[in-house]
Formats: C-alpha cells, structure tokens, sequence
C-alpha cells in the first residue's frame, strides 16, 4: 500500500507565476478538494465545497487568485508522497542547511467529516536547521469579493464575503498582518514541531481549535484513509496506480450527496493559450456509469449504492429526460456560463468561467450510462426497489423513441449528428433494460419493444457507421472519420472479444489516432487542435484485452499508467511532445479508465 518518495524536480520553478500542472498533488476530504504545488503552495482550495468559488486560486491567476504558502526560505529539493498511501501528503525539502517535512491534511473528525473545513499543515525538522516562511493570502473568490484580515482576541482572522477563516499557528513564528492575509517565519529544528492551520466557515460562528487537537486529527485522518485504501480489492498488475485512482474517485465524491465531481477544477486549458477551458465540477451520468463499473470490481460496495443513490434521485427530477450532467446537490444545471472578469486563466489561457453549457446538450448515450450503473449494481448483489424498475422501463421506451435522432455525442460537440457512440450506448440501455426484466428487477411488459428495438440499432450501426475503406466503426454514420469512443463496443459488450470488427477498428485507431507511444487523440482532425486524451488510451487496452490481445494490452498499460505524476494523478489531457499535464486536474474519467482496464486484464489473466 505504501507509495515509495519519488523526486518531483531539482527546484521546483514557476513560469509568469504558474507551475507545470504535474507538480500538483490532491488534498481531499469529501467535500472540498486542494491542489499542492511541489513548492509547497495551495494554488487552489474550492470552499465549502467542491464547486465553489476558490477561497486560493492562484491555478488560475497567481495575482488575484489567492495562495496559502509553507516552503524554505532559500533554494530547495522536493521529495513527497501520500502517508501509509492514504490521501494525506508528505513532502520533504532539502536545503542546503537540512532537510524538513511538511505534512498536509483536509482533516476528518473520527472518520467523518466535520462541522467546518480543516486544513492542517505539520512542520517537522529532520536534520540541521531550514529557515521557513509562510503565507495565507485569500484571493478575490472569482472577482466576489475582498479579504479583511484582523486579530481578535489575539487570534488571526480573515473573513471575505461571509467566508471566515481563522489561524490556528503553533511554533510557526508570529503572525503578521500582510494585505487582507498574514505572513510569519521561524527556523524547523529536529525534535520541534509546528503547525499551520485553516480553519474556514461560512456564514457561520468560527470554531477555534487547539493545535493539540488538530495534530490528533492529523494523525486519525491517516488512520482513517489506510484503512480505507485496505478495502480496495486488487491484486493484479498496476496496484498502486488502481488504488491511487480509486482514493481521487473517493476524494471527488461528495460525502453528503454521492456525487461524483468530473474534475478538481474549472478552466484549465486544453491547450495553453487556447480558449477549451471548461468547468467540470458538475456530476456526469457518464462518469457515474463508469464509476459504477469501476467500483464494483474494487468491491466497494457503500460508495457503489451511495453513487447510484444520487444518480437516481437526480434522474428522478428529469425522467424520463437524462441530463448530460447534474450538480453535485443532485439538481438541474443550466447551461448558463459566467466567464469570470479579470482572471487571467492558466498560463494566460482564459477565459476562467463557470458554468458548462453542455447541461443544455442532448447525449442519447446518457442512457446506457445509467442503466449500465443500475445493471452493475444488481450483478453486485443488490435489488432494486419499485420505483427504480419503473424508471428503468421507462427510459427504455424512452430510447426506444429517441435512439434515431442528432445528439451532441460523447464529446458534447456543437454539430448535432448520428455519433456511432450514442447509437451504440442506446443499444447499451436496451440490453441492460433487457436482461433487468430477465431478472425480475424491471417490469418486462415493453420488453418485445425493446429487443426488436435494439436489434433494429444494431443493424444501423453495422451498415450506417461503418466504413469499408477503414475497417472500422466511425465517428458517426456516413463519414470515414474515427474516433476513440468507439473502442467502448467492447466495454458495452456490443461486440464480441473474436468479432473481426473489433479487432480492424483497434488497429485503423491506432494508426489514425496515434499520439506517439500510448497516446490517443480523441477523433480524426484532433491532432494540433489540443492534447492527447488519457481515457482513451486506457479503453485501447480494455478493447485490447476484450480482443485476448494481451501482451500488446499490458505493453500499453504499462505505458499509459507512466502518463500519471509523481503522486499518480492524471489531468484529462497530456502533451504529446512535452508530456505536461493539460486539462482539469484530476480529471475522474482518467482515473476511472484505467481502473476499467487494469480490472478487466486481471479479469482476463485470472478468470473468477
């Protein structure tokens, strides 16, 4: 379970005010998530919650976004890695005097979460004498408001627009007022201790701890999350890198709602200097389907019933309509986008926004996400009550109704076409509707519709959305361009592991799609436009594997899992020549691609 130290870089350098995105690690505790630069700066920290305004923001501005620094004071080398591989992180700097460990903690109460939000970071000297400095500098929350910084009582506190924070400091030197922040020094000795803390409430009394009791919960938050990590159930190849990926899942899922978040963040480009900057603190259907998938084979089972919990109840509110995505309270999003002024974005790449305006979007592949999540979770065990089965048959006339018509697509594009991926994820809802009613969950009455039906989409997408020239499914019927959602035909079981098809739409991707080495663009005329997509690559091994190609399966794997940082944190995107991070960070539907693949090689390799 342990994660060994790997060296992030000689001196962690920032460009114009911004680090390379693969110098960031997760912080999280199931409702509000940081990012740590390797420098020892939290450029950003959503509060109260995930998808909140940033209280620091500096990711996308580093003048008016807002950080939280503890470093050394002179030049140093980083080494860090998360404790007992958990999700609290330690990195250790080394001067040229001696070395310190600062551990970082969105700490937990008993397991649990607490009544406020709680970021503790330990000061521990190891050898020598490091001259530290640190700063708590809140930004302008998306242009929403202004920081005042005040003692009262002796105790630092900031408030901004009804947010408040307070400074729990011991054996971190004097705070001093600096701006609408406060900043202090002090020297990290073997044998000292010290210990920086935010505290932060909003619209709300304050709490003030002692600094005894947030060490306690320092030391009981790793506790909890070993123990966590013990419940992941893998054994196979790329352990590491499927229990990293299943604690961000974890950290991105709201511990209230269930909510599974798509992304830490909001607008980080695709490209830098481009404009593809979106915000994905929503919940996806998708993502919730290949959640489900993911979680079941880790033998997760509360965050398996919590994440469909949430994913009915939200659907409930539109059904028999399913939305692309919801908020993470379970509601309606709009498609309004309200780009934030003055944010200069990342690396200069505005505009910052928030808001998506895909919500408006119509994805038939929506579908066969849900009752893909819903099939899983029966082949889990488990049973549905009433009202689901009659959502399920439902959405299944539904489909039935709707499979012929333009939508988005998975890519949520703004042409409306016949995209092969929805055709194929609306044969996906039939099939799971099907084998539901064959079960006994869902009432079977529309089920001579259903299978004519889906029989009827699959001799569509045989004949309309394939190309001869190619050998190989397409983007959409009657093109002969390619793209990666394709290889999902194996996933969904629509076609069989010795279906010829299968196999020539594996190699025309790879040839046409190739990014060099494991990586994929998206769809033809991707390539210069922005990165390689990580998910991708991961559902060429799943493909692979379903096809019993496994050595190039596990070739590719081994490649692909080499994308992630030094902490194994995958963005949605990677450079093809540079290999730096792009997208929004972490990005769940890499991570939850590359458990899908190393769980179905396993499956393959070690059958029951």
């Amino acid at each position: 379970m342990n994660e060994p130290a790997r060296t992030v870089t000689t001196a962690p350098t920032r460009d114009d005010g911004y680090l390379p995105l693969r110098d960031y690690a997760l912080l999280g505790d199931g409702r509000s998530c940081a990012l740590v630069g390797a420098d020892g700066a939290v450029d950003w920290w959503a509060l109260p919650t995930m998808d909140s305004a940033p209280t620091f923001g500096a990711l996308l501005d580093p003048r008016r976004g807002g950080r939280l620094t503890l470093r050394p004071v002179g030049p140093f080398t980083v080494t860090r890695s998360y404790v007992e591989g958990g999700t609290v992180l330690a990195t250790v700097f080394s001067t040229a005097t001696g070395s310190v460990r600062v551990t970082d903690a969105l700490t937990l109460g008993d397991g649990s979460l607490l009544p406020w939000t709680e970021l503790a970071r330990r000061v521990e000297g190891l050898d020598g004498e490091v001259a530290m400095a640190w700063e708590v500098a809140p930004g302008d929350r998306f242009s929403t408001a202004a920081s005042w910084a005040r003692f009262f009582d002796g105790v630092p506190m900031i408030s901004a627009g009804g947010q408040q924070l307070v400074l729990v400091l011991d054996g971190v030197g004097d705070a001093e007022l600096v701006g609408g922040g406060f900043c202090g020094k002090f020297t990290a000795r073997p044998a000292e201790a010290g210990l920086l803390t935010v505290v932060a409430t909003d619209g709300e009394p304050s709490p003030v701890p002692t600094a005894e009791a947030v060490t306690r919960r320092v030391e009981e938050t790793v506790a909890h999350w070993a123990r966590w990590g013990r419940l992941v159930r893998f054994d196979g190849p790329w352990r590491d890198a499927v229990v990293r990926s299943a604690f961000v899942i974890k950290q991105l899922t709201s511990g209230t709602t269930g909510g599974l978040q798509a992304a830490g963040t909001t607008s980080l480009p695709e490209k830098v200097g481009g404009s593809r900057n979106f915000d994905y603190r929503f919940s996806w259907v998708r993502d919730t389907g290949f959640a489900l998938n993911a979680l079941t084979s880790l033998e997760l089972r509360g965050e398996v019933h919590a994440a469909l919990s949430y994913l009915l109840h939200a659907v409930t509110r539109t059904a028999p309509d399913v939305r692309v995505f919801y908020t993470m309270a379970g509601g309606e999003a709009t498609a309004e986008i309200d780009p934030v002024p003055l944010w200069r974005g990342y690396r200069g790449s505005g505009p910052v926004q928030v808001g998506n305006s895909a919500a408006s979007q119509r994805q038939l592949g929506s579908y066969g996400d849900l009752l893909e999540a819903v099939s899983r979770y029966v082949g889990h065990g488990n049973v549905l009550d009433g009202a689901t089965g009659r959502l399920v048959a439902q959405i299944a006339q539904q489909v039935c109704a709707q499979w012929g018509e333009l939508d988005a697509g998975l890519w949520e594009l703004g042409q409306q076409r016949p995209y092969t991926s929805s055709k194929v994820g609306c044969w996906a809802a039939l099939d799971r509707a099907l084998r539901l009613a064959e079960a006994g969950q869902v009432p079977p009455e529309g089920a001579d519709r259903w299978r004519a039906t889906a029989e009827q989409i699959r001799a569509y997408i045989d004949e309309a959305c394939w190309s001869p020239t190619k050998e190989s499914y397409t983007f959409y019927a009657g093109t002969d361009d390619l793209d990666c959602a394709t290889l999902l035909v194996a996933r969904t079981g629509f076609s069989a592991g010795d279906d010829p098809r299968l196999h020539t739409t594996i190699d025309a991707i790879r040839r046409e799609l190739s990014a060099g080495g494991p990586l994929l663009y998206r769809y033809t005329g991707m390539q210069g436009q922005e990165g390689a997509f990580l998910a991708c690559s991961f559902w060429l091994v799943e493909a692979l594997t379903h096809a019993g190609r496994l050595e190039e399966a596990r070739e590719l794997m081994d490649a692909a899992v080499e994308q992630a940082n030094d902490v194994g944190l995958l963005s949605e995107e990677i450079d093809p020549d540079s290999r730096e991070l792009l997208g929004n960070l972490p990005q769940t539907l890499s991570h939850l691609a590359l458990i899908g693949a190393a769980t179905t090689y396993r499956d393959a390799v070690s059958p029951g």
